[in-house]
């Protein structure tokens, strides 16, 4: 299931669109206040940013800002704000697409759908490691690596939440291969089964840290 992070202070429309992203596979998570909707990011891991502009505490832009300076994930800025400025400014400050309200919710599971499409197919690239996903599997600059079933969900799933925790449970409910009763070694088995493959020096790691008492990341 899609999660999607809602950051918007009208409580009706949070309520009217986590009904309606629900029957899309979209499972929706609001704050009205972004202070908690960024310390969120940092135990919860998402898959996309629904951004209101007009919030409490701190201004949407701003807010965009602060999600970009650490993160990668996919922003959508949705806002009755129609000015011009505002726009431009909202996408020179990171966001991938702008919404003004008001608007079809069909449109908006569309571009959220088109969004994510993009973004899982894009090429990952920094310190000159490049990775890239496919269906048939994960491409290390150019080579495919000769990945298991298992690793190949697992890498994916790091690589798609790249930069974010990802918590054990999280990992177990989203790797279609680990079963719910696997423990939590047999989950540090394939990490460093992973590491192996991707890792210049697999005793330490650079690419998929471990965060103790939380998950692992993957740093990119």
């Amino acid at each position: 299931m899609i999660k999607i992070l809602l950051i918007e202070d009208d409580l009706e429309i949070s309520d009217l669109l986590g009904q309606y992203l629900e029957r899309y596979g979209m499972e929706v998570i609001a704050y009205a206040h972004p202070r908690a909707a960024l310390n969120s990011l940092s135990i919860e891991s998402y898959d996309l940013v629904l951004l209101d502009l007009t919030l409490p505490d701190i201004d949407g832009l701003d807010v965009c800002r602060l999600l970009r300076e650490s993160s990668d994930i996919p922003i959508i800025i949705s806002s009755a704000r129609s000015d011009l400025g505002d726009k431009v400014i909202a996408l020179e400050a990171g966001a991938d697409d702008y919404l003004p309200k008001p608007y079809e919710p069909r449109e908006l599971v569309a571009r959220i759908q088109s969004l994510l499409r993009r973004v899982s197919g894009k090429t990952i690239q920094a310190n000159s490691e490049t990775f890239r996903v496919e269906d048939n599997g994960i491409y290390k600059e150019g080579e495919l690596l000769p990945l298991t079933r298992a690793e190949f969900e697992l890498l994916a799933l790091l690589i798609k939440h790249r930069r974010q925790i990802i918590t054990r449970d999280f990992i177990a409910n989203n790797v279609p291969s680990i079963q719910w009763e696997s423990s939590e070694r047999s989950i540090d088995v394939l990490i460093s089964r992973i590491r192996h493959k991707i890792e210049s020096d697999p005793k330490h790691p650079t690419l998929i840290r471990s965060v103790r008492g939380m998950g692992y990341q993957f740093t990119l």
